[in-house]
């Protein structure tokens, strides 16, 4: 026997007072007092409380047998609760629902952890039982929002005049920067398919024939060491333009991002975002995606000391280094000569800077911690740059660019965080413009593209790939909100003379280049159009949206930090004659694990 629903757990209000309804969902919790037994029932919508009563004798003997995670459904009538007992903190919470019928469609063993929001679980062990862990309202809710965040993505891009085409999730294997996944072809003996990092090559493919505005939803993979906001397999919004500029790719993404935290949250943001460049932003705040909820942006003080007899300055001045700063407001009185010195091995543990100097500004002016190596008329220069007041403490770190800035970008954050400067229900976005095209590798002794090899110098730049290359600026961007990259793109290399410079610029060898990206250049033979695009983390925005910490909190079956899913076991071992199917044979120490 079942019972069909007619209303949810969550919309039961004082206006259905009196009405006969059929509910179904999980007993959340079970509460006996004095011969009346109280139920919560809960489903995804939300929780209702049921109430068995001894006037229904064998109702309430059933009821007393039940027990958390129980499936049920029940008919009841509702009523109001007294006024004593109404719970303003549920959306239930003025009614309450008089047991006439039971039906237990299934028991359950007692679960491994409480099915409710804020446990303190192990994580492994909430993964070895998603399908329990998915049963707690908040991951729920992150699930619902995300299902609302692909609606408002689709409608927003159709009522664009964009298409929505799939791309192959078999793909040839090519350069992106991360390894690929690898999947073996059982017809085509010793070669192997590769799971796409992303669909680059295949939307700039769309583009020469002519679709003009493409978008996709598209799973993309990459092997490589995960954290708590990376993912093997990830979603990605992909979106690319032909005929476009810059601006066109600025436009209607900030329009995307409107809808969706309008849709959402009902959050108004700006109607334009902010930009900066990539070399601005790593001077201001020690970061290619900064977060600009709050100020305390980096001063450099390199021109005030470089003359100074303090060694550590003038060293670091004299061979092209830098010294930098923050202002911590109100920071003299709340940071000590103690906190200074665990603050100064923590700089040095999580930065990787050489060490710590400070200012303390007060009534009487100025006052360094190398004041016996730094004049004083030095040290209030640097205090009044960077505009430091009674009270403030000035912190100060010495090294070479750009890693100095870098660390004196991670010291800010770590100081925004220590005095509560976030303002956590703020969203700020950013444009990052103006990448380097490439950056140089030591350990390769060769350029690397910053972002992929298809991406388009600045014009007034192309010339200088055979001569300068570090110079180049590329028609790059990148899309931050509150210090968290969201999204990134480029305008394309079009031309087959540009491509083939950018190829040799990388090391990247003319058969190397056509083993890799010869069906590209050859459809760029025939007429390709200027078009550019934009990826945009679909996980990472919706981990955002919800307030959570991790990615795993907004993927309904995520992987460990290991790259495995503890809950079905995989990745796991297969049969050998499926190994001798793809003509595969494992190394004896694979065997062994």
């Amino acid at each position: 026997m079942s019972l069909t629903r007619t209303h949810t757990c969550g919309e039961l209000n004082a206006s259905h007072v009196g009405e006969q309804i059929i509910l179904n969902g999980w007993v959340a919790t079970r509460r006996d007092l004095g011969g009346v037994v109280f139920i919560d029932l809960r489903d995804r919508h939300g929780i209702t409380q049921i109430i068995f009563t001894e006037e229904e004798k064998e109702l309430h003997a059933q009821a007393e047998h039940l027990r958390s995670e129980f499936t049920v459904g029940i008919l009841g009538m509702v009523r109001e609760r007294g006024q004593e007992t109404k719970n303003a903190k549920m959306s239930t919470g003025e009614i309450e629902v008089v047991a006439e019928s039971l039906v237990v469609y299934s028991k359950s063993q007692t679960p491994p952890f409480e099915i409710k929001d804020g446990i303190a679980t192990n994580e492994e062990i909430r993964l070895k039982y998603r399908y329990l862990d998915l049963r707690r309202p908040e991951l729920q809710a992150n699930l619902v929002l995300r299902s609302k965040l692909y609606k408002t993505v689709r409608n927003y891009y159709y009522d664009h005049d964009f298409n929505e085409v799939e791309t192959p999730v078999l793909m040839k294997s090519t350069p992106e920067g991360a390894r690929d996944y690898l999947v073996p072809s059982r017809v085509n003996a010793g070669r192997f398919y590769a799971l796409p990092q992303s669909p680059q090559t295949y939307k700039q493919l769309l583009m020469v024939a002519g679709m003009d505005r493409y978008f996709q939803i598209v799973k993309c993979f990459r092997d490589e060491d995960l954290r708590a906001d990376r993912q093997p397999e990830f979603t990605q919004i992909d979106v690319e333009m032909s005929f476009i500029n810059e601006e066109d790719i600025y436009a209607s993404t900030e329009g995307l991002m409107k809808e969706i935290f309008t849709t959402t949250h009902g959050y108004e943001i700006p109607a334009k975002f902010d930009r900066v460049t990539y070399d601005e932003a790593i001077r201001r705040f020690g970061s290619d995606k900064p977060d600009t909820r709050f100020g305390m942006e980096i001063c450099d003080f390199t021109d005030i000391v470089a003359s100074a007899e303090f060694r550590v300055f003038n060293s670091v001045a004299t061979s092209g280094g830098a010294i930098v700063g923050i202002n911590v407001t109100g920071g003299n009185e709340a940071i000590g000569r103690g906190a200074i010195d665990r603050l100064t091995d923590r700089v040095r543990k999580e930065t990787g800077a050489g060490g710590l100097i400070y200012i303390r500004v007060d009534k009487d002016g100025a006052k360094s911690s190398v004041d016996k190596f730094v004049n004083a008329e030095m040290v209030q220069a640097m205090a009044d740059r960077i505009g430091a007041k009674d009270g403030d403490l000035v912190l100060i770190l010495a090294g070479k660019q750009p890693d100095v800035f870098t660390q004196c970008g991670d010291l800010r954050l770590m100081m925004a965080k220590e005095f509560n400067l976030i303002k956590e229900k703020q969203w700020n976005f950013l444009w990052v413009t103006e990448f380097p095209l490439v950056e140089w590798d030591e350990d390769s002794q060769r350029y690397h593209a910053l972002h992929h090899p298809f991406t388009s110098p600045k014009p007034e730049h192309i010339g200088l790939m055979k001569t300068d290359p570090a110079k180049i600026k590329a028609r790059a961007y990148d899309l931050v909100l509150n210090g968290n990259e969201i999204g990134g793109g480029s305008i394309r290399i079009h031309d087959t003379e540009t491509q083939q410079n950018m190829f040799e610029l990388l090391g990247i060898r003319e058969d190397e280049a056509q083993e890799k990206f010869g069906f590209l250049l050859e459809a760029f033979t025939f007429g390709p159009p200027p078009h550019g695009g934009i990826a945009m983390g679909l996980d990472r925005i919706a981990m955002l949206l919800t307030g959570a910490t991790s990615l795993r909190d907004v993927i309904a079956f995520p992987k460990n930090q290991k790259a495995q899913s503890p809950m079905d076991g995989s990745p796991g071992m297969v049969e050998t004659n499926q190994l001798d199917d793809l003509h595969i044979k494992l190394k004896p120490i694979v065997k062994e694990l």
